[in-house]
């Protein structure tokens, strides 16, 4: 009786909740009567749900009324089915309602609770009756309604399933569903985590669009509760599956084994090969026998390649692989493949300053030295003909296969013009040529592209004393030389400019006989003499007697650049391009004096038109081509030198 009564009760105030509700929500009048108000609800709700549901009246439940007191154990037994509810917990409950804006579930309180429609998918749309978890968010809003969240319900039974996860370092799977800096975003079913672009694969990977949209097998690696943040990886599981394929590859692993590998990494050094479980490195010196500036001009990366163990360290776990090895040595017969003599063409690899390296195939260089570039041209650098890259012919001169060397030679695939050189330029003939290269001891002019030759500073001129080519030529003149020597064992040619006028000496030294007086403007005032200019082009030293050196220089202050000097003439001296002169005030006291006299005796005594040779006190003599060599006058000719030889 007590439950019959009760379970009436209860329909009465789910009835009246429900109408209440009703009317809110429609904003409508409740009708007056109570089959009214039945139908309104049976219109918005299921009508399913009320089979079992009649209306008593209190009349009815009067008459039912009994005096009975509630067990206490009846009492405990009913207070246990009535479930505590509080807020921001999951709860199960029953969907009794829904409309186009609201899904109602009872929970078990004194009023259903809502969910926005919009919660659930549309193909995930539950049925009137179906059980659903949901959050409570609150128990009672402003309105007086119980909110109720199916999304916050799957994300807090997600994120516990998740710890449970992280806990057990359990396996689990997820979608990538997009890119984001420095990794990418990984679905796991309501709840998201973010994968580092590190953890994807034990390799660097190179494109990460491949992933997206794809299922992978994580693990979670870190997990915030507070911030609700997970960070997963995918490559602690490709790790742990690679140490067992590493322990078993490493106990078959053996010096000269051929393994098939995948190219990993591509790095300045070298490369890193993937073997299937662990790493070799194949060194940069390893790739091939050939000069490699990058591993990249070589090998790609993901490529398939055969390796050969070089090294191994099972400790440290690291392997050194080559490829290099897979095949013979270019140099093993390297005789055979470039004979001396044969012309070859290579491409050049390297430059130096004494030469450039040809690769004639890979792992086999040769080199051509500088000097064995051209016949006539001073090269001083390869860079001036050559560049990296170049394809050039060049003619093998020697091996050495015990030094791993060729010598390679570019002007011999020419002929040598210094062959006919002597035929070509004969001593004596006259030729047009342009002036290339001055310096201190002479001139060097180009007879044709590549053949110089040098005209001495001593062959410029026949009177005049050159210090420096520049004072008859310049650089880059045409002028015109008489061969004078012809060298072609040391491939040197003579030149002479003076050569192509006549000797004046023979008429200077009938024009300045011996004891006639001469004078001239000083040009120059040495320690031990002063020069004079002359007629004919000619210079005349007075040198000084022999006295001290302080006697000399107070001379010598008492002359100036520019006045007139005159002198005796003693002799001429075309070897030196002088005339030597005698003044008395200049031969000084002393041992002098006495050639002083002697000379003037002599002089005074001498038959000039006898023809006879003036014969000079040797002293005097010694005198005077000292002062012009001490004075830095008299030039030494010296042998002439080819330009290349010099420069060096």
């Amino acid at each position: 009786m007590f439950e019959e009564q009760n379970k009436e009760q209860v329909v009465e105030e789910t009835l009246d909740a429900t109408v209440e509700t009703v009317v809110e929500e429609a904003s409508m009048e409740v009708p007056t009567t109570p089959a009214e108000t039945v139908a309104e609800i049976k219109d918005y709700l299921n009508p399913e749900l009320f089979h079992d549901i009649r209306i008593v009246g209190q009349s009815e439940i009067d008459a039912h009324k009994v005096d009975q007191e509630i067990s206490a154990d009846l009492e405990k037994m009913y207070s246990s089915t009535l479930g505590e509810i509080t807020e921001h917990s999951l709860i199960t409950g029953r969907v009794v309602g829904m409309n186009d804006r609201d899904v109602l579930i009872d929970i078990g309180f004194k009023s259903e609770g809502i969910i926005d429609r919009h919660e659930f998918k549309k193909d995930d749309l539950p049925s009137i009756g179906d059980k659903v978890e949901v959050f409570l968010e609150f128990i009672e809003d402003a309105s007086g309604n119980t909110i109720l969240s199916k999304e916050k319900a799957d994300f807090m039974r997600r994120w516990q399933e998740l710890r449970d996860a992280f806990d057990n370092q359990t396996i689990i799977t997820g979608t990538i569903i997009r890119r984001i800096k420095g990794g990418m975003i990984v679905d796991l079913g309501v709840v998201q985590a973010f994968l580092p672009g590190s953890q994807v694969d034990v390799r660097p990977v190179q494109d990460f669009d491949i992933y997206l949209d794809k299922e992978i097998e994580i693990r979670i690696v870190k997990f915030n509760e507070a911030r609700k943040n997970i960070v997963v990886s995918h490559k602690v599981i490709l790790e742990e599956s690679l140490i067992e394929q590493r322990d078993a590859l490493f106990k078959e692993l053996e010096v000269g084994s051929i393994l098939e590998g995948r190219v990993k990494n591509i790095t300045d050094f070298g490369v890193f090969v993937d073997l299937g479980g662990i790493d070799g490195l194949l060194h940069i010196t390893d790739l091939t026998w050939g000069r490699v500036n990058h591993p990249s001009e070589v090998l790609e990366m993901n490529d398939s390649i055969t390796v050969k163990v070089i090294e191994y360290d099972e400790e440290r776990k690291r392997v050194s692989l080559g490829l290099k090895q897979l095949v013979p040595h270019p140099w093993d017969d390297v005789e055979i493949k470039f004979p001396v003599g044969n012309i070859l063409k290579g491409k050049v690899v390297s430059l130096t300053n004494y030469g450039c390296f040809i690769e004639l195939e890979p792992g086999v260089e040769g080199l051509i030295h500088v000097s064995e570039i051209s016949w006539t041209k001073h090269i001083k650098n390869p860079s001036e003909v050559y560049k990296m890259g170049d394809e050039i012919e060049a003619k093998v001169l020697a091996i050495d296969s015990e030094d791993r060397k060729i010598s390679l030679g570019v002007k011999q695939l020419m002929p040598d013009p210094w062959d006919v050189i002597e035929e070509k330029y004969m001593v004596g003939t006259v030729h047009n040529c342009k002036v290339q290269n001055l310096t201190q001891f002479g001139a060097f002019a180009e007879l044709e592209e590549g053949i110089d030759g040098l005209v001495h500073v001593s062959d410029l001129s026949w009177t005049k004393v050159i210090k420096h080519p520049k004072e008859v030529v310049e650089k880059g003149q045409e002028i015109e030389v008489r061969i004078l020597e012809v060298s072609r064992e040391n491939r040197r040619i003579s030149l002479g400019y003076r050569q192509l006028f006549e000797d004046p000496w023979p008429n200077i030294v009938e024009h300045y006989q011996a004891g006639n007086e001469v004078s001239g403007e000083i040009i120059r005032v040495l320690d031990k003499g002063i020069i004079i200019q002359l007629d004919l082009e000619v210079e005349g030293i007075i040198p000084f007697g022999k006295m001290s050196k302080r006697d000399r220089k107070a001379l010598a202050s008492q002359y100036e650049v520019g006045a007139n000097l005159s002198g005796i003439v003693m002799t001429v001296a075309p070897d030196d391009k002088k005339v030597i002169l005698f003044k008395e005030e200049l031969a000084g006291t002393g041992k002098s004096t006495s050639a002083t006299n002697e000379v003037k005796q002599f002089l005074k005594n001498q038959n000039t038109t006898t023809g006879e040779k003036l014969e000079l006190p040797q002293e005097l003599l010694d005198l005077a081509i000292g002062a012009e060599k001490d004075g830095g006058i008299v030039e030494t000719k010296e042998a002439p030198v080819s330009k290349t030889e010099k420069e060096e």
